[in-house]
């Protein structure tokens, strides 16, 4: 028979009224009795015995047909889809047919011994009537589901093979999940998985390989896609299948969180492609949460900047801690509201406070102090963009050095318990005004720390994945729009770290300071940002030079191409957290605060060279790199 002589009943089934399903349930399980009538009596159906059997069947037959209607209503077997069949169904399916049978034998027993002496049915019966009905409902329904996933199936050539790493609960929901619709043109070949115990198992009759036969798998079954179905992986694990992957062409994605399922539902289309954040991600940090909240819990927090990429995943942090109040604060009015929304959509604006404001104004800040008298600063407001600031010294000298220099001395005036600053790698032997600048407001920090009561913490990171300004999504862009991608420099390397990770360091490290501290986060291995460009490529389906290419631009105005976590006349102490080090920084003198001073007051003559000049005075380890003020060096 053809598949489109298959009558639509069948293929269709969720097209049938739910009574059609009962109807042919209980003709089943009819045709399970008459079966079970013919097993007691061996098949023999022309003894006198047999024919009076059947002649009680008939007046007792309404009424079993009214229970297993009562029954299986009840139970709402009727309910589930045919062709998703599932365990659930058929766990729903064994308990109607006992309770049918229970009930069934409890009457019996009271016919027996207080009627007229006969059984409703014979206890043979009963047993082989329920074993059959089990058999012939739960064979049904696997039958329709078998034929509709045939009927659908699409042709063999155009099939994806695909393979699931991880054969945890999340993998088996995608399998499921996958299934459900055979339309799709998916056949799942099995599972990867980095537990060697698991080897050779099977789950739900899909076999379970050890990762390490990977590539193996991909050449022998044409693998077109991986599907990474891991809630807590191990990212070095994790990588090692994705270049698996990229190195045989196959398409990888990936299953979201829990957290993310539609109503705790995992849907198909929430399986999304990898991406760049996902490979660059480290093992989740450690963090002492006791320690964290001893030193947030019911204190107001200032958090400047608090719009911008680590102010605000400072803010999404430290409102989990009961703190007191919380105020945010930042002169962009469109990136507060956005996180005030948020935060109200999560149920976490309760004792937050939105202030717009610039951290160089200094009445404007002096209100804000004297009003919510902050007992914790996080201090993130800043201009950090390498190329612009290098055309703009002087607003690179407003904000990030008189802006900072502001905050530091409403801290000291108002009795800040601590205030921590959030500084860059750029710091750090600087070749551009930018990372002089913020060097520049290290200094200024750890000068007033030695003569106030407040403690000034300084914290040193990298680059972060998906912040503002960031490489990443400036390579997503381009590669939507083909290309070309440019990097600066083929062998320019770069540290990166998630947001999330970078203010659980912040929150950790601020409640470790005691004052005048510079921590230094343990950023991972440098990444070339030539094979970042080319990884982004190959993971949107792309290939390199044929479909797009990476353009060399050279390097801009001020930039490195090698960042660092340290200056050359400092070295690094060890803390109890294995990913925050301590730097034994050179102490600042009172004639480098006088400097200060005269910088900021440079900013009214705009001269750039002047700014400049003066920059390097104070910050010895400035030399600019391709830049107009290499002159001055």
């Amino acid at each position: 028979m053809s598949k489109k002589s298959i009558p639509t009943l069948f293929l269709n089934f969720e097209t049938v009224p739910r009574w059609v399903v009962m109807v042919i349930d209980v003709i089943i399980s009819l045709a399970a009795l008459v079966l079970a009538y013919f097993v007691r009596f061996d098949f023999y159906t022309d003894s006198e015995l047999i024919k009076q059997e059947w002649g009680f069947i008939k007046e007792v037959l309404p009424f079993i047909v009214i229970l297993k209607f009562a029954v299986f209503y009840f139970f709402k077997i009727h309910k589930g889809l045919i062709r998703h069949t599932s365990l659930e169904d058929v766990k729903r399916i064994f308990f109607a047919l006992l309770t049918f049978s229970l009930i069934l034998a409890f009457t019996s027993f009271i016919r027996k011994f207080y009627f007229d002496e006969r059984y409703v049915l014979p206890t043979s019966v009963l047993v082989v009537e329920f074993l059959a009905s089990l058999l012939f409902l739960i064979g049904f329904r696997f039958s329709i589901k078998v034929l509709y996933y045939e009927f659908h199936k699409p042709k063999t050539e155009d099939r994806k093979n695909v393979i699931i790493y991880g054969s945890g609960v999340s993998g088996l929901i995608t399998k499921r999940t996958i299934e459900k619709d055979p339309s799709i043109g998916v056949k799942i070949i099995g599972f990867v998985d980095d537990n060697k115990k698991l080897k050779g198992s099977r789950l739900e009759g899909a076999k379970i390989y050890h990762s390490s036969k990977l590539k193996c798998l991909i050449d022998k079954h044409e693998i077109n896609e991986l599907i990474v179905a891991i809630q807590n992986p191990i990212n070095k694990n994790v990588n090692q299948i994705i270049e698996t992957c990229l190195e045989k062409n196959v398409e990888i994605k990936k299953v979201p969180s829990f957290k993310r399922w539609i109503d705790g539902e995992f849907q198909l289309n929430q399986i999304r492609k990898i991406n760049i954040d996902d490979l660059l991600g480290r093992d989740p940090i450690s963090l002492k949460v006791e320690a964290v909240k001893s030193e947030l819990k019911d204190q107001i927090i200032l958090i400047t900047g608090a719009a911008g990429s680590i102010g605000s995943g400072i803010v999404r942090q430290v409102v989990n801690y009961s703190p007191k109040k919380v105020i945010l604060l930042d002169q962009w009015e469109s990136g507060l509201y956005d996180l005030r929304i948020d935060l109200i959509s999560k149920e976490l604006n309760q004792n937050v406070e939105v202030v717009i404001g610039d951290v160089r104004d200094k009445a404007r800040m002096e209100k804000l102090f004297k009003t919510y008298t902050p007992t914790i600063v996080f201090h993130a407001a800043a201009y950090k963009h390498v190329p612009l600031m290098e055309a703009n010294p002087s607003e690179s000298i407003k904000t990030n050095v008189l802006g900072t220099k502001t905050i530091v001395d409403l801290s000291d005036k108002y009795k800040v318990v601590k205030m921590v600053m959030i500084s860059t790698d750029k710091a750090v032997n600087p070749t551009n005004v930018m990372g002089a600048s913020k060097r520049i407001a290290e200094i200024y920090a750890q000068a007033i720390n030695e003569k106030s009561t407040t403690q000034y913490v300084t914290t040193r990171f990298g680059n972060v994945l998906g912040s503002n300004g960031s490489v990443i999504p400036l390579f997503k862009r381009q590669i939507d729009e083909g290309g070309p991608v440019t990097v600066t420099n083929e062998h320019v390397t770069r540290y990166f770290m998630t947001i999330p990770e970078a203010c659980q360091l912040v929150l950790e490290a601020g409640a470790m300071g005691k004052g005048g501290e510079i921590y230094v986060f343990d950023m991972g291995k440098p990444i070339k940002i030539v094979d970042l460009a080319k990884k982004m490529i190959r993971l949107s389906g792309l290939e390199l030079e044929k479909d797009i290419e990476i353009k060399i631009t050279g390097l801009r105005p001020g930039e490195k191409l090698y960042e660092e976590l340290l200056a050359d006349t400092e070295n690094t102490l060890p803390t109890h957290h294995p990913k925050i080090m301590k730097g034994s920084v050179t102490a600042s003198s009172s004639t480098k605060l006088k400097l200060i001073e005269e910088l900021i007051l440079l900013f009214d003559q705009q001269d750039n060279q002047a700014i400049v000049k003066l920059m390097k005075q104070i910050v010895p380890e400035f030399k600019s790199n391709n830049s107009e003020y290499s002159k001055l060096d």
